[in-house]
């Protein structure tokens, strides 16, 4: 007989456990008979013992069995595109509308702020109105109909995973290869998908700041799901500075608005999202290589059809009819916007990322505990780059706080994860690897 006890004195111990363990704990999950306090356990005992390459794919395929598997009959691929989380990392609200503008369908399941980084569905909910839960049937609807959709997943879909997810997030779990693999997987594989391409960060604001560990966990994602039959391939991005010079919720919309309606092509927002959906593309049939697909994804947001479809999906899914052309009047504000100088004249040699991220989450913008009620409003803005010259006249960045006391409470812990140099160090680059 197996029960959560046995399982976890077995992980414990640092015994591999069973397939038949593994679906059990899964299933457990789903239905609720395993309690929050065993889930909690068992991630950390992941977390520390670990479950080994095989364990790996039987904990990602239990979870994507533990809910309904999506199918598709649409004239056209199923694709999707993956973070592993940062800090102002908002390539998901700008790629998807644009791989639905370049004929592919997109149901892009996604999750809330892990940690110290931002979720995709929190973002969208600074939206006034949008929907971020939708029934599967609707799911399949607005992605046939739009070409896109970003939401949560429903309680059909890998309800194991969205249960061992909100633990994570509250428990110290979050940094495990094989916790990662399996909640980005499950819910990926559930959706139907046949290609697949996974934006793995490395650096002070990812989840795996050193590169080795990076490495690890983007070849382990690509072998996983190739292995579960979804082409897959990864790149390894730069998370030593936060992607967009803001980190908050409505601020980062804010960036991908502007992004959808410049037609700027030369921010690293715009390059990594032409990069990734060139991959994406190419696995998916639509284009001939990566350069092929980057360049119709470059065409999508320069002829402004991906903000079409971003304008669509956002109105199918209850937000403002006209929020392509009246976001800036649509979004909230903070009360408070308070400017952060450094104490001396010099350039900005290393950003520790992580603590920016905490920064917005203290100010409100992210969960220190489950449950908690999220300010869309604050955050972070103009965030100075590595290389950026800082001085009293240009700030560290500017705190968007819903008081004085607020920003006050994180302007020391702003200034502090800047570190000034006396020359111009060199730009990091944006795509470090590439897993195939």
């Amino acid at each position: 007989m197996t029960d959560a006890r046995a399982i976890l004195a077995k992980l414990r111990d640092g015994d591999r456990l069973s397939e038949a363990e593994i679906f059990w704990f899964a299933e457990g999950l789903a239905t609720g008979e395993v309690t929050d306090a065993q889930a909690g356990a068992f991630a950390m005992a992941v977390c520390t013992r670990g479950l080994g390459p095989k364990g790996r794919v039987q904990l990602t395929t239990a979870m994507r069995e533990s809910g309904q598997v999506l199918k598709w009959r649409l004239d056209g691929p199923v694709i999707d595109k993956h973070s592993t989380g940062g800090v102002g990392d908002c390539v998901s609200l700008l790629l998807a509308p644009a791989l639905a503008a370049c004929g592919a369908f997109v149901p892009m399941i996604s999750g809330r702020g892990l940690g110290h980084t931002g979720g995709t569905l929190d973002k969208l909910e600074a939206i006034p109105g949008y929907r971020t839960q939708v029934s599967i049937e609707e799911l399949q609807e607005l992605v046939a109909d739009i070409g896109c959709a970003i939401v949560g997943a429903s309680a059909d879909i890998a309800p194991a995973d969205k249960r061992l997810y909100a633990i994570r997030d509250v428990t110290g779990t979050v940094e495990s290869i094989d916790l990662i693999t399996a909640s980005i997987l499950s819910k990926k594989l559930a959706a139907g998908l046949e290609a697949l391409v996974l934006d793995v960060k490395v650096g002070s604001g990812a989840f795996m700041a050193d590169a080795a560990d990076a490495l690890a966990l983007a070849q382990a994602l690509v072998d996983t799901a190739q292995g579960a039959g979804c082409m897959t391939s990864a790149l390894v991005t730069d998370m030593s500075q936060p992607l967009v010079p803001s980190a908050g919720n409505a601020l980062e919309v804010i960036e991908v608005m502007e992004a959808l309606t410049s037609g700027d092509l030369t921010s690293p927002l715009s390059r990594l999202t032409q990069a990734l959906g060139g991959e994406v593309l190419a696995l998916g049939g639509l284009a001939a290589d990566a350069a092929d697909g980057e360049s119709r994804i470059a065409d999508a947001l320069t002829s402004g059809e991906a903000a079409e479809a971003f304008g669509e999906m956002v109105a199918a899914l209850g937000g403002p009819h006209d929020f392509t052309d009246r976001w800036r009047d649509r979004l909230p504000a903070a009360r408070v916007m308070v400017d952060v100088h450094p104490g001396e004249t010099g350039f900005v040699g290393k950003i520790d990322t992580r603590a920016l991220g905490e920064a917005v989450v203290h100010l409100g913008g992210g969960r220190l505990k489950g449950g908690d009620k999220l300010d869309l409003a604050v955050g972070l803005s103009d965030i100075a780059r590595i290389g950026d010259k800082v001085d009293p006249q240009r700030p560290l960045a500017r705190i968007h706080a819903a008081s004085e006391e607020a920003a006050r409470s994180v302007a020391a812990q702003v200034r502090r994860a800047f570190d000034l140099t006396g020359s111009a160090p060199d730009q990091p680059p944006l795509i470090h690897e590439r897993i195939a």
